[in-house]
């Protein structure tokens, strides 16, 4: 078991038709003015942005608002983001929608709280943040656990890349999770959010250190639980249960809770897909899901007792001859699984056919992004990652 801190400061309301009480708690905070943050016609052609608007009116809240994020959110718009709170006198953001959005407030609020300094300096690992605005969130898709973690990715437009930056001090304050909000994603976006849950979860378990059993207990539990649901949200979309267990478990999948005791986790399947997405522009959880096998089976040897586990324990598969097979096994049910859903298991039915060229340069920028090497169940370097991609495409 490995020493840890677990911190999770944000305040939950879970549960139907929670939105409208988002003015109250905001004026709990004290601010004077909020920035609405939304991505695009969705939040206003559903009537959530004029609940969330009336909730605000009726608390005597102030506030201006910029649309336009996008999947795998973009520089430009946080800078743009950060001078318009400036010029409003902005002093809470409040991330009306996904991961996207989340992640694109976070970057904002680090931005205005900071003024004179380069946001992007955090997300290119120049400094470290020492301010943020609070942040709050209305979660309406359940995958990236942005709405709990200290975590969030921006791409820079120029060069395509993409990067992540964690900081307690962006955890929101508080987070608004109605599952009804949900109910209307199409079936892809889903199923990919579904997949990043559950890779929260997995970067975290396939550690090489010891672990606490009560923590493999949960994490165990937590992936069969999002197994379960995102199979019956796959044939019945409006299951508010099923919505409401998925929810629950993207929050609890990032907030820290899946590696207390396991040190910090792999993480080398989100490096690889970071560029995987800055190059070709594809949905995050639908890559994780394209590139996961490949890096199992490229590091399960290293990592053989908990593949092994993994098998046994979260995916049910009969045991084998040796661990070996078992092992390989469980990574063949787990891709079964992604198909099960519609998720892709390699680079060609995610649609991407990356040259040898492109496949060189995703691996450099990984490298360099993770400063040369990747990975805790085994460490990987430039030619391993480059190996991984290929065996993803050629598949």
């Amino acid at each position: 078991m490995q020493n840890f801190e677990y911190y999770t400061p944000t305040k939950i309301v879970f549960g139907k038709q929670t939105e409208q009480q988002v003015g109250e708690l905001i004026k709990e905070q004290g601010c004077q003015k909020v920035l609405i943050h939304y991505g695009g016609n969705s939040a206003k052609a559903s009537g959530l942005l004029d609940r969330v608007k009336a909730s605000l009116d009726n608390a005597g809240i102030a506030y201006t608002e910029l649309g336009g994020v996008v999947a795998n959110p973009l520089l430009s718009l946080v800078y743009q983001g950060i001078e318009l709170c400036k010029k409003e006198q902005v002093d809470f953001i409040l991330a009306v929608g996904g991961g996207s959005v989340i992640d694109s407030s976070k970057a904002i609020a680090y931005g205005v709280a900071e003024p004179d300094k380069d946001v992007w300096e955090l997300y290119d690992r120049k400094r470290q943040a020492t301010a943020c605005l609070p942040v709050a969130t209305i979660l309406t898709l359940a995958a990236a656990g942005s709405e709990m973690s200290e975590s969030s990715v921006i791409t820079k437009e120029e060069g395509d890349i993409k990067r992540g930056y964690s900081n307690n001090l962006s955890r929101p304050v508080f987070s608004i999770l109605n599952p009804e909000l949900t109910m209307t994603l199409p079936k892809y976006q889903t199923a990919s959010g579904n997949v990043d849950i559950l890779m929260h979860t997995m970067e975290r378990y396939f550690t090489p250190h010891d672990t606490m059993e009560i923590t493999d207990g949960i994490a165990e539990s937590l992936l069969k639980t999002v197994m379960k649901n995102a199979q019956i949200l796959a044939k019945d979309p409006q299951n508010y249960e099923a919505r409401a267990e998925i929810m629950w478990s993207g929050s609890l999948s990032h907030n820290g809770l899946t590696n207390c005791g396991g040190g910090n986790g792999d993480w080398a399947t989100h490096m690889l897909e970071h560029e995987l997405s800055g190059m070709f522009g594809v949905t995050h959880g639908a890559g994780l899901a394209a590139v996961w096998g490949h890096w199992a089976r490229y590091v399960y040897q290293a990592l053989l007792p908990r593949f092994e586990r993994f098998a046994l324990r979260v995916m049910g598969v009969a045991p084998a001859e040796n661990a070996e097979q078992t092992a390989l096994k469980g990574i063949e049910a787990m891709e079964n699984f992604f198909r099960s859903i519609d998720m892709p298991t390699n680079l060609s039915e995610l649609g991407v056919n990356a040259t040898a060229e492109q496949i060189t340069e995703m691996a450099k920028k990984c490298a360099i992004a993770s400063k040369g090497c990747i990975g805790a169940a085994k460490p990987l370097y430039e030619q391993d990652m480059a190996a991984i991609y290929t065996a993803a495409q050629n598949a």
